[in-house]
């Protein structure tokens, strides 16, 4: 046997490729992943907070993302975070949404506040040719 014969034969199995794919960096991300969503997901829900009515009825699906009317115990107004007031509600509604009266709009409105004054805000809303008004309720637990 020849010695070039020796020398190219142990290169061939130095260079061989590796068949088996090591798993620990993907088990890494993916746990770093999972421990982000696990965090952020809570925050997605910010907003004003209100004690919302209970009501055992159970939530209406949908795609698209709904716009939501805050109304706290002292009367305020709010459309997502910002602040409104109540003579610009409508021209604030047709700034987000265009000509597109099909959009879901949801009044989350504090228990404290009296009937009339929810039923005020979402009949100016269907008045003015939206069609998807919802009140937000909590669900009541099981017992």
């Amino acid at each position: 046997m020849n010695i070039n014969e020796k020398k190219t034969s142990t290169n061939s199995f130095q260079h061989k490729p590796m068949s088996e794919i090591n798993v620990t960096p993907l088990v890494d991300v993916m746990l770093v992943l999972l421990i982000i969503f696990m965090i952020t997901a809570p925050l997605l829900t910010t907003g004003i907070t209100v004690d919302l009515p209970s009501t055992e009825s159970k939530s209406l699906p949908g795609q698209d993302e709904p716009i939501t009317i805050t109304m706290t115990s002292n009367g305020e107004l709010f459309i997502g975070e910002n602040p409104i007031k109540k003579e610009t509600l409508l021209v604030t509604l047709n700034a987000i949404t265009g000509i597109e009266k099909e959009s879901r709009i949801f009044v989350k409105a504090d228990e404290k506040l009296s009937y009339g004054e929810v039923m005020k805000i979402m009949s100016l809303i269907t008045h003015s040719g939206y069609t998807k008004v919802a009140l937000l309720t909590k669900q009541v637990k099981e017992k």
